[in-house]
């Protein structure tokens, strides 16, 4: 199986490793800490180093109940750490935002794909079109399911059935983005855990993950340090790299072909284990 994303092409034969790298203040999980250029590329090249196939720069916190940031802001935040990035690594960039303007601005900085929160829905106020801007571009995109909006998705998020309603929701943006331009080898897909679930939707998608290979489409997952992962252990989130780590290794089993983490070499080598032995 391979990945289209921009000039490169990944092949998910073995999973692969996506790093996060937040330019925010605010991000539940390390906000603050590379919030100025110098210090996100710092970052984002030891996370490369350390073995990720893809990084992930987001400039607006999606944490629930997160202050949404200004077109501007983000701009200012991400464009410049992309723009060192593109000479410094032959890696995919990722521009992780459900904003037009900021896809189109960071694929002119020469990000390779797009990682929408929103899976490139139209409205919540935006003028332009997302769907137009992946499908005029040759970038990789990973859709991603939320139920409702960073500040609201965790109010009593309810479903009839998580697994098929989620299942639903992506197959029917992925033939809308098909539809509308989008290459099929160019699409990733993502439960989006923790965005509108609760404890028991979290668990109950990762146990029943191998199911959405029924779409045909490699499935993008992301559990890093995540508030369900807290829930079982007890622990505040700096101290959840082994419950991240065994979250990566289950979902990499059931199926996933890349994991997005905040610990890079941790994962890299769980994930070897994991590929040596299927």
């Amino acid at each position: 199986m391979i990945f289209n994303c921009g000039n490169f092409q990944l092949d998910l034969a073995s999973p692969k490793v996506m790093g996060i790298v937040n330019v925010t203040p605010d991000s539940f999980s390390d906000g603050g800490k590379f919030s100025q250029t110098n210090l996100a590329v710092a970052h984002a090249l030891k996370l490369a180093e350390e073995g990720a196939s893809i990084l992930d720069i987001g400039g607006e916190s999606t944490r629930p109940n997160a202050t949404p940031a200004s077109l501007q802001e983000e701009l200012d935040r991400v464009i410049p750490v992309i723009k060192t990035l593109v000479r410094q690594v032959n890696i995919p960039i990722s521009i992780d935002t459900y904003k037009p303007a900021v896809m189109q601005a960071a694929i002119e900085a020469g990000a390779s794909m797009v990682n929408d929160v929103r899976a490139l829905q139209e409205g919540a106020g935006l003028k332009d079109s997302a769907m137009e801007v992946v499908a005029n571009s040759n970038v990789g995109v990973c859709l991603m399911h939320m139920q409702g909006t960073p500040q609201t998705m965790q109010q009593n998020p309810q479903y009839h059935n998580v697994v098929e309603d989620i299942k639903t929701f992506l197959k029917t943006r992925l033939q809308a983005s098909i539809h509308e331009g989008c290459r099929p080898a160019n699409i990733l897909l993502d439960p989006g855990f923790g965005f509108g679930k609760t404890r028991e939707h979290n668990i109950t998608l990762l146990q029943h993950l191998e199911s959405f290979a029924e779409l045909g489409q490699p499935l993008l997952v992301g559990l890093s340090r995540k508030s369900v992962l807290g829930q079982m252990t007890g622990n505040d989130v700096d101290a959840r790299l082994y419950a991240s780590i065994a979250a990566s290794v289950i979902a990499a089993m059931k199926g996933a072909k890349i994991l997005r983490v905040h610990d890079v070499r941790a994962t890299v080598e769980a994930l070897k284990v994991v590929s040596a032995t299927q």
